[in-house]
């Protein structure tokens, strides 16, 4: 492999200005830097932990030869994921003659705004929907506003001022369609496929140039925190103190973005965001999309990662389950040798994986079901929307022709210490007919797969009911039986 040749500054745009910095520490975090060292400060801290969107700001970037605009938690977005990228916070919006932007002005005049502590995310989020869907629908307001909490509950007045955008939109220059052009432009000119070096010792960071430059980065420096999304490790700074240096920042790395799908199976980088993946698996695979909506708010998916979900092997991941069920596989390299398991062989026990030091999380692959095979999956929480599982319940069902099971894999977050199959649940339904008496059945062994936690979410009560409730529920799907659903109001019409 030819050398890589390496830098020690991150750039990126700040609003219209380009920014280089080569004083950074791996632990920064962009609402620091926008609030301390430039005195932006419309971008508010609430809850430090990616659930308020009081930090709410856009972050652009080129995917696919395209300018992207996403809005993202800045709270827990570190500086050293930013290299080559656009930021845009609320300040940039007014125009050059004072005038407030359509999302502000809308918000003003359909009084959006009470204590005004959150308002700036509000306006970043709804900006960010404006550009991608000029006209949305209610449910596309909910769903980007969905990690926007208002204390206030200024929640109608907000829906108002969102309905209203599309109108004000049409007689205003917006300064990101007016400026795309030559943000494309500039960002294209820092993709100078180099590495980035930031820091001294274990008090560093690096961007690898590439993916081979990853797999050499990791070998060098197996004990070095990869850091994606940040939706997680984010959290270990803001709320753990924990020291993530060396780190190593994946998530501009344009290999890692691959989505494609061969032969009915779907390989999913491990840098593919919830957002760029929620089209295709919710095309293809129906039960994922509901699943993906109720992961954190818009601005966690924008930033989170499956890959990283998988990686990070939390024993209430929300992907793990249904990929285990649907029987995925997993491309784990070190170096230049890579090898294949089973999704649901690499979580070994708490905190531990079948992953080599130096290795890392490629690619997921997930075979989508065929036709006449049945899949589900369903999630419980506290609240509907932004909510960390409580426990999540996963079924992938084929019958035999004469209404016997055939094969059946169940699999749960929440119920161990990591993401398990229901063992002894589906040898109790495998050769049986699909009865509500055999499913009953095979309920009573759920403690034999499973002896559940009491903890803030949730009793071990009401994880083991819950659990067999589920897959009681999954049957009445399957059969056709009408199964009582808290759904939205917009699922339900």
């Amino acid at each position: 492999m030819a050398t890589i040749k390496t830098r020690n500054h991150i750039r990126f745009i700040l609003n219209g200005e380009d920014v280089t910095l080569g004083n950074v520490a791996p632990d920064a975090t962009l609402l620091d830097y926008l609030r301390l060292q430039r005195t932006l400060r419309g971008t508010k801290e609430g809850c430090a932990e990616g659930d308020c969107g009081a930090c709410t700001v856009l972050v652009g970037r080129l995917s696919g030869g395209k300018l992207v605009y996403e809005s993202v938690n800045a709270c827990i977005r570190f500086m050293g994921s930013l290299d080559g990228c656009h930021v845009v916070t609320v300040e940039h919006l007014g125009t050059s003659n004072g005038k407030l932007h359509p999302v502000q002005q809308a918000m003003v005049d359909f009084h959006g705004s009470q204590c005004g502590f959150c308002t700036p995310g509000f306006v970043m989020s709804l900006y960010g929907l404006w550009m991608a869907s000029p006209e949305p629908s209610d449910a596309l307001i909910e769903k980007a506003l969905q990690g926007n909490l208002c204390r206030c509950t200024g929640y109608e007045a907000i829906m108002r001022a969102a309905r209203a955008i599309s109108d004000y939109g049409k007689v205003a220059k917006d300064p990101l369609l007016v400026e795309r052009k030559a943000i494309t432009a500039r960002l294209e000119a820092f993709k100078d496929g180099t590495r980035v070096e930031v820091g001294e010792g274990k008090d560093r960071f690096v961007i690898p140039a590439n993916v081979d430059d990853l797999a050499a980065v990791l070998e060098a420096e197996p004990t070095a925190t990869v850091v994606a999304g940040s939706t997680d490790v984010g959290l270990w700074v803001t709320k753990h103190m924990r020291n993530i240096s060396p780190a190593v920042f994946i998530a501009n790395i344009d290999g890692l973005h691959s989505l494609s799908e061969d032969k009915g199976v779907i390989s999913i980088g491990a840098g593919v965001t919830y957002t760029e993946a929620f089209e295709t698996l919710s095309k293809r695979i129906p039960a994922l999309g509901p699943l993906i909506d109720r992961i954190g708010g818009q601005q966690v998916r924008n930033m989170g990662t499956i890959g990283g979900n998988i990686a990070n092997g939390s024993p209430i991941g929300d992907t793990p389950p249904p990929l285990i069920a649907l029987g995925a596989t997993l491309t784990l390299r070190k170096g230049k040798t890579r090898r294949t398991i089973s999704l649901q062989d690499f979580f070994i026990a708490y905190g531990k994986q079948d992953r080599a030091p130096g290795e890392f999380v490629e690619a997921v692959h997930v075979p989508v079901p065929d036709k006449g095979e049945h899949f589900a999956v369903h999630k419980i929480t506290k609240r509907r929307d932004e909510d960390i599982t409580a426990t999540l319940g996963a079924f992938w069902l084929k019958l035999a022709k004469d209404g016997t099971v055939d094969q059946v894999r169940i699999a749960y977050g929440g119920m161990a210490a990591t993401p398990k199959r229901a063992s002894a649940v589906e040898a109790a339904l495998v050769g049986q007919p699909w009865t509500e008496a055999t499913v009953e059945a095979a309920m009573a062994r759920y403690t034999d797969d499973y002896t559940p936690l009491t903890d803030m979410r949730a009793t071990s009560e009401y994880r083991a009911l819950a659990a067999k409730n589920l897959l009681l529920r999954f049957y009445m799907e399957t059969t056709g039986t009408k199964a009582p659903l808290q759904v939205s109001r917009y699922e339900a019409a």
